[in-house]
């Protein structure tokens, strides 16, 4: 059977091959999306008639590069709602940019005795850093766990987050559950108690509008390849104020105004956390990314994931094999991301048997292990939409999904 496109689909050179001799079903977008011909000339375009190091030359293809990265700056800040483009820091992911957070804010502001609130639905990325400033500096790290619907338990927020608190850090979506959370509630409670708010915002960005400011975030991480650029481009964004008192994370070129033999002074905002060659290529796939985006518009986006999301998941319900995480929640704030189980199946061979029929989800912990064992599970199935996705696709990973435990020999 032919299969059917939407607008979009054919915006993507990849999902127009096969896997395994069969139509690509990429159901992986919360690992990482697919990129439009858009990003790939844009990336291509660069290294073709651009490639030079930025900020280091007075000729016109260094001239140009420095030009595309800086106006990278600007669309991100345009796009995430900063209030300048300064407050905008080019990472190569989400876990460099709360990475420099940890180090440069938290080393620097926690101290003995003073606590660090994260939530369990943390990806390790905005775990394992606070384990470490927590343990270096002598300080206590709590969680806030989740209500029965799988959202934060609005009690923990209120209890613990205290006057001890000096960072809170919470996701904006979970990556297993889906759930987008109340990011501004958590800021509010964070701020009334002096602390600051370290937003992960990966799975948030590319499925719906942000704006850093509405929401209060003092600090706020994405990686672009999951919001379709290329891979190795990330963005931390934080307040002027606060970026600007801390010191730098990096050390070497392009991040110093004077190096003496003894001493340095470093650079402004934000070249001070920006050290050695920039990534001009990823930034010029941001700017063809957000540039896409923006002309779809996130109504449209979500609206694609809703419909989606209402196709597939009374089709999973009805299947007694699977169990479904995150999926219960009655406040309407589920994004594209289903997680789930098949009985007495390891999701890896869930994935390799959906594989070979041109199915691409993720299976394992997701980063994710103390949510998974909150959960009760070593690992997970999840399958994660986006807008290029269609009912065809979710025919085909239902049509799939009944074939596995029959493919190891259970009978159903």
């Amino acid at each position: 059977m032919e299969r059917k496109v939407n607008e979009y689909l054919r915006d993507f050179p990849i999902l127009q091959t096969k896997m395994n001799g069969r139509p690509i079903v990429y159901l992986d977008n919360g690992a990482t999306t697919q990129k439009p011909e858009t990003v790939i000339r844009a990336v291509a375009d660069y290294c073709t008639y651009c490639n030079a190091n930025p900020h280091r030359g007075a000729y016109e293809l260094s001239i140009k590069a420095t030009d595309i990265y800086e106006r990278a700056r600007v669309r991100t800040q345009q796009f995430i709602g900063a209030a300048r483009p300064e407050e905008v820091v080019f990472t190569k992911n989400a876990t460099e940019a709360l990475n420099l957070v940890a180090y440069s804010y938290g080393l620097a502001n926690v101290h003995e005795g003073d606590e660090i609130v994260i939530t369990i639905s943390e990806h390790h990325s905005n775990i394992v850093p606070w384990q470490f400033v927590a343990k270096s500096r002598g300080a206590v790290l709590k969680y806030i766990y989740l209500g029965e619907d799988g959202n934060l338990s609005e009690a923990d927020i209120a209890e613990k987050i205290t006057e001890r608190t000096k960072i809170v850090a919470v996701t904006q979506v979970s990556n297993v559950l889906g759930l987008v959370n109340d990011v501004r509630a958590v800021a509010d409670r964070a701020h009334a108690v002096g602390a600051v708010v370290v937003v992960d915002g990966s799975q948030s960005v590319p499925h719906i509008k942000v704006d850093v400011q509405a929401m209060d975030a003092d600090f706020f991480a994405f990686s672009g390849h999951k919001m379709l650029s290329p891979m190795g481009i990330g963005v931390l964004y934080g307040k002027y104020d606060i970026l600007d008192a801390m010191p730098p994370f990096l050390f070497g070129g392009d991040m110093i105004d004077y190096v003496g033999e003894q001493e340095t002074t470093f650079a402004e905002l934000p070249a001070k956390f920006e050290a050695g060659t920039q990534n001009v290529s990823g930034a010029s796939g941001l700017i063809a990314a957000i540039d896409y985006l923006d002309k779809i518009g996130f109504d449209r986006i979500e609206a694609i994931e809703r419909d989606l999301l209402s196709y597939a998941l009374p089709q999973l319900r009805e299947l007694p094999f699977v169990e479904l995480y995150g999926c219960d929640s009655t406040r309407g704030n589920k994004t594209g991301i289903i997680t789930f189980n098949v009985k007495d199946v390891h999701p890896h061979d869930v994935s390799t048997i959906l594989d070979s029929y041109g199915v691409a989800i993720r299976a394992g912990h997701h980063c994710a292990q103390p949510l998974m064992r909150y959960l009760g599970q070593n690992a997970t199935c999840r399958a994660s939409f986006y807008l290029y996705n269609t009912h065809e696709d979710i025919d085909q990973f239902i049509a799939a999904l009944k074939k596995v435990r029959g493919v190891l020999g259970y009978a159903d």
